[in-house]
């Protein structure tokens, strides 16, 4: 362990604790750093600059930390390649290479020459610019792309003009996390946009969304607005497609994060305005759907209706009706259907002749079945790279006849970067296509899957990496996320390579709360359910010491957004299991996250403190209030970023403020420490602030659990 000994600071900035006490759904809460969520108060400018000072002093003083920067740099350096998406012949897809900090989007005509659409550092050197999302016509003529700066995700929405390279319009703004459909001929376009704040309806919530048709080239006061029953009734986020034809078009909402679908659908006409859309799902019914119209006609659901683990069922779209869907593919006992494509069969002049791909992941490994769409019978595999993950899944438009008979497979597991293959219908074989575009030298490693028991009894899994041959107990990080139905899958991580290269063991945890077993694996973690997903936390790290490879003085942990969540959890909920602690971009005032940024579109799924039934469950474990005078915490390092438009970095503030006063671990030696930059926000940034970032949280953590970096 570091100790830093003379110089180092042995007492925090001060920190005001106010006498203030809430009454919340008939419970008494106190609250003494209220005065902390204020950004812009003198108070808390003058507390976060002194916190600053501590922080840096403290992480500039770790050793070790030259060596990181060369290692993280080395294992980033291998870049990325994405799976094509074609248009009439043309290839567009991203690669990373080595020494850029962004991704950069390429078109590759159909004579193999390749050109740069988008470079966002060239667009902006500073690199702060970001490409949030791109789309192109369907006859790969025009693109529509959006772009954020600063990390705030607030997206502007552009459309470029593919052989000039000009814009065919002014940007629209409020297009965050907006969706976007083209019509046949690339004359209009279907998306989502935020309602100004000027012009909410008195009751509705300032990040409601509206669903748009746009003309290209006019503005925005001419579009048309898509309307349907229930459409604009609590939903928050929309999403939309069209059938090849453009003659079928499908809009999909959600009620913030609930895990409900709802869906309408509307036949158009060639000209005329739009139709009024027909329910076919609504979120009262409580089930998970994505649906679309494909080659072949049909509707195609991918829905949990009657199968947690996801099953594939079609229908007519001119009768939509739940009452109306049948199976076409059921739900495999062990695996989960992620997602669903359509290959065509080569050679051939009818592009719905063809096979039907079907992407599971059984136990978070991906696997490819091939079924056929007449019945959804099984005929055969698509041979995987090995156990690993899928970054992407495409296959050609009805316009590459070319291309027919081929799938691209964007593949990953925990030592290879993430490399494109492509398979053939023909012969059935997998091949490298595009390999990571640097050269990396992953350290020589020993990586499996375990199972372990949870407190309840329940199975749950583990990804486990350490160094080749290495035995007895070592400094251990552990992660994992619980959430939201999301999956925590075995991908390149060069965090986690660089810790096993300086000695350490890695593990990924599979919670309950996340999507890996399927959509009761998430619900068995949410709402009054949330406890096991700190259980199954808790257990992982018995499980690692129990097997002699750490201790739980060597054991750091490290998550963030509602992984922060988790190890704010985990420290609070048992302080002396674990050594070091990074909590990064966190959910900690369970109480009050409602009233920050976008928390209260996640009420599903934690519970809301305006019931006082579910404001006992967010009281039982919420991390804010359960710290505990005169207890011994671990070392913590929380790190928040100034343009976080999903976590407000009060969270973090008035946790560091509690820990810091409640501790009694001697600081020199088991710090609390709160690293904050600006410029960047809960998601995208470039490559070096990435590493700087990486750098300041390995250094931390190895220097307090005695893991020796060269």
């Amino acid at each position: 362990m570091v100790h830093l000994g003379t110089g180092t600071p042995s007492r925090y900035p001060a920190a005001a604790r106010d006498e203030v006490v809430e009454l919340v759904a008939g419970h008494e809460i106190a609250d003494p750093y209220r005065w902390l969520e204020d950004p812009d108060s003198p108070g808390t400018k003058a507390w976060s600059h002194a916190q600053d000072e501590l922080a840096r002093a403290r992480l500039e003083a770790l050793p070790g930390r030259g060596w990181l920067a060369g290692a993280l740099g080395s294992l980033t350096g291998a870049g990325s390649v994405s799976v094509p998406l074609w248009r009439a012949g043309r290839r567009f897809h991203t690669r990373r290479e080595p020494g850029q900090e962004h991704a950069v989007l390429y078109l590759t005509e159909p004579d193999g020459t390749e050109r740069v659409l988008l470079d966002t550092t060239a667009l902006d050197p500073s690199c702060l610019t970001t490409l949030d999302t791109w789309v192109p016509d369907l006859e790969g003529r025009q693109l529509a792309y959006q772009l954020s700066r600063g990390g705030d995700e607030h997206s502007v929405l552009h459309v470029m003009d593919l052989a000039t390279g000009r814009p065919l319009q002014p940007p629209i703004d409020r297009c965050r996390h907006s969706c976007l459909a083209w019509r046949p001929g690339g004359a209009e376009f279907f998306y989502a946009r935020m309602v100004a704040e000027d012009e909410v309806p008195p009751g509705e919530q300032a990040f409601h969304r509206r669903v748009l048709r746009h003309r290209v080239g006019q503005g925005t006061e001419s579009d048309e607005l898509v309307e349907g029953p229930g459409l604009y009734t609590e939903h928050n986020y929309y999403g939309v497609s069209l059938s090849r034809d453009g003659r079928w078009l499908l809009v999909h909402a959600t009620v913030g994060t609930a895990r409900r679908d709802s869906i309408w659908i509307a036949e158009l006409a060639p000209h005329g305005p739009t139709p009024a859309l027909t329910p076919v799902l609504a979120h009262t019914d409580g089930i998970r759907a994505h649906a679309w119209v494909e080659r072949d006609g049909r509707l195609y659901l991918h829905t949990t209706d009657g199968a947690p683990r996801w099953r594939l069922m079609v229908a007519d779209p001119a009768h939509p009706g739940r009452e109306h869907w049948r199976e076409l593919v059921g739900a495999d006992q062990d695996s989960v259907l992620d997602a669903v494509r359509w290959v065509a069969s080569p050679n051939s002049k009818d592009p719905a002749d063809g096979l039907l791909v079907l992407a599971r992941s059984r136990h978070a490994v991906a696997e490819l079945a091939l079924h056929r769409p007449a019945d959804g019978a099984p005929v055969g595999v698509v041979p995987m790279p090995g156990a690993g993950s899928l970054t992407g899944l495409s296959v050609a438009d009805r316009d590459t006849p070319a291309r027919y008979g081929q799938l691209w497979i964007g593949w990953t597991d925990l030592v290879t970067p993430p490399s494109v293959h492509r398979w053939e219908l023909v012969g059935g074989a997998t091949v490298l296509e595009h390999a990571a575009p640097g050269t990396v030298a992953a350290p020589p490693v020993r990586a499996e899957q375990r199972e372990f028991v949870s407190a309840d009894g329940t199975a749950v899994r583990m990804f486990v990496i350490s160094p080749a041959g290495s035995s007895g107990p070592r400094p251990a990080l552990l992660t994992g996320y619980g959430g939201f139905g999301l999956n925590r899958t075995p991908a390149y991580s060069a965090t986690a390579l660089a810790w096993v290269a300086a000695g350490g063991v890695y593990a990924l945890v599979s919670l309950r709360g996340g999507g890996e077993e399927g959509e009761a694996w998430h619900q068995a973690g949410m709402r009054e359910h949330k406890q096991r997903v700190f259980d199954d936390f808790h257990a992982a790290a018995d499980s690692l010491v129990a097997g002699r490879e750490t201790t739980h003085d060597r054991l750091a942990i490290i998550g963030g957004s509602n992984g922060g969540l988790l190890v704010g959890a985990a420290l609070t909920q048992r302080p002396a299991a674990y050594r070091a602690v990074v909590c990064s971009a966190p959910l900690l005032d369970m109480v009050r996250y409602e009233r920050f940024s976008i928390g209260r579109t996640w009420n599903d799924e934690y519970g809301t403190a305006d019931d006082p039934t579910e404001l006992g469950w967010l009281l039982s474990y919420s991390p804010y209030h359960r710290v505990r005078a005169d207890t011994g915490y671990p070392a913590v390092l929380f790190t928040v970023f100034g343009s976080d438009s999903r976590v407000d970095p009060a969270h973090a503030r008035k946790m560091c403020a509690a820990l810091q006063h409640a501790s009694t671990a001697d600081p020199a030696d088991r710090p609390i420490l709160l690293r904050r930059e600006t410029d960047v926000g809960h998601s995208t940034r470039s490559v070096s602030r990435s590493l700087a970032l990486q750098v300041d949280q390995l250094a931390f953590l190895a220097a307090h659990t005695g893991l020796e970096l060269p």
